[in-house]
């Protein structure tokens, strides 16, 4: 079992930039598949990106070219760099994992795996972005 903590979260303007961690303890991330999503107010929790355990990554569109995913096995840590923020990218944004397993390479391979399918999850931290 794997408990992530999430931490970098803050306040910028648009156009800035911030780091996201999720650190797990407990077990190596290296198994896993791990997963940022993001909710807004009101708002469904939405995908963000994600990262195999080979290291292999799916970006959503909404973020593709602003965002990357990233891990340090050695730490035990996730990462998300963000640039270019958007006030539309304000949201509290969660880190997830999963382990891996041929069912979940199945659903990888059928598009960007949703919430439902990871069952370990950070409690969050808060990014706010002003015009």
């Amino acid at each position: 079992q794997v408990h992530l903590v999430e931490s970098g979260g803050g306040s910028v303007q648009a156009g800035g930039s911030l780091t996201l961690a999720c650190a797990a303890s407990g077990d190596t991330i290296s198994s896993y598949v791990m997963a940022w999503f993001r909710q807004a107010p009101g708002k469904e929790r939405e995908r963000v990106a994600a990262m195999r355990s080979d290291g292999v990554t799916k970006t959503a569109d909404s973020v593709k070219g602003r965002f990357t995913i990233s891990k340090d096995n050695a730490k035990n840590t996730l990462y998300l760099q963000m640039n270019n923020l958007k006030p539309e990218d304000t949201a509290t944004y969660v880190c997830a994992a999963v382990l891996a397993s041929e069912r979940f390479r199945r659903l990888w391979y059928g598009g960007f795996p949703g919430p439902n399918e990871y069952n370990y999850w950070g409690q969050g931290t808060q990014v706010t972005v002003s015009s």
